[in-house]
């Protein structure tokens, strides 16, 4: 299998027109900039790209600046943070694309592990920068998983086969798509579909994605959550057969500023399942911090 080609498998990619390339030391970052106004950074999950926020960047561009990049490891961005794939090592390589690209974000949304980052990226830059989490991964598994799973992740990260495996599994006709509801609960459209199964089919993105859980600390994280005073709002699909809604109440309860609310009829991939609808939360949300003010527009 060929390595992702942005001049092949991107020739179609969502969102091309408004992509463009950016080094930072070890790595060569693919984002998504698009619109106008004060800067929304979007964050994707484990397994995803920015693909995954393509109904959203076009809903927000009139009200935002939106920058979207493929988080390390994944889609098309090439290299390794200097402190590699754990929470502390993307958030701090995170911080180095803000600075080359002179860029100080208003509001931060992630998605699942994204959401961990988003938060993690927002406390060290300032306590009032707010963030929004979709179905949010904050919270360490229950019980003997939460021993079981990092030690699982790690033994298939250190086996080179592994995301080979995984691969060309994930190539079989159909089995992306039976991938995506069997983990998240979440039926999205025929264009998430092929860029999924575009992704998964990848070694070198399964391998990315393998070695960020092998190197997640969520434990930590919990410990840390009373201690973040960031405006919180953490949005939960009522399908999500990936997240449990106890895990996110317990984070919410965590936060000092944190609220919940729920996607009805939505999976893991709420945000993908409803765009206008998540895009509508991040605009409300905005005009709450006064990043937009209340008619709309920012000025």
């Amino acid at each position: 299998m060929r390595a992702l080609d942005w001049n092949r498998e991107g020739r179609d990619w969502p969102q091309r027109e408004n992509t463009r390339f950016v080094d930072t030391s070890g790595l060569k970052w693919r984002i998504v900039q698009a619109g106008a106004g004060p800067t929304v950074l979007l964050l994707h999950g484990t397994g995803a790209s920015a693909h995954s926020w393509r109904g959203i960047i076009a809903l927000l561009g009139a009200d935002f600046t939106v920058l979207a990049p493929d988080l390390p490891g994944h889609g098309f961005t090439r290299g390794r943070p200097p402190k590699g794939l754990s929470l502390e090592g993307i958030s701090g390589a995170l911080e180095a694309l803000l600075c080359e690209l002179e860029n100080h974000p208003a509001l931060i949304v992630g998605h699942s592990a994204g959401a961990a980052i988003a938060l993690d990226l927002a406390s060290r830059r300032r306590p009032d920068l707010p963030v929004i989490g979709f179905s949010p991964a904050l919270m360490p598994f229950p019980g003997l998983a939460a021993r079981l799973f990092p030690a699982l992740a790690k033994m298939l990260f250190v086996n080179p086969f592994v995301p080979r495996i995984f691969a060309a599994m994930a190539r079989a006709p159909g089995e992306a798509e039976r991938f995506l509801v069997r983990s998240t609960g979440s039926r999205i459209d025929a264009e998430g579909l092929r860029c999924y199964a575009t992704l998964l089919g990848d070694s070198r993105h399964c391998e990315g994605a393998l070695g960020m859980m092998a190197n997640w600390n969520l434990a930590a994280l919990a410990e840390r959550l009373p201690a973040i005073r960031n405006p919180a709002l953490l949005v939960h699909g009522g399908n999500d057969t990936a997240i449990p809604l106890a895990s996110v109440t317990e984070a919410c309860a965590l936060l000092p500023h944190g609220t919940l609310e729920m996607a009805i009829g939505l999976g893991h991939l709420a945000h993908e399942e409803d765009p206008a609808g998540a895009a509508e939360r991040i605009r409300a949300f905005a005009r709450a911090h006064a990043i937009l003010p209340a008619g709309g527009i920012a000025a």
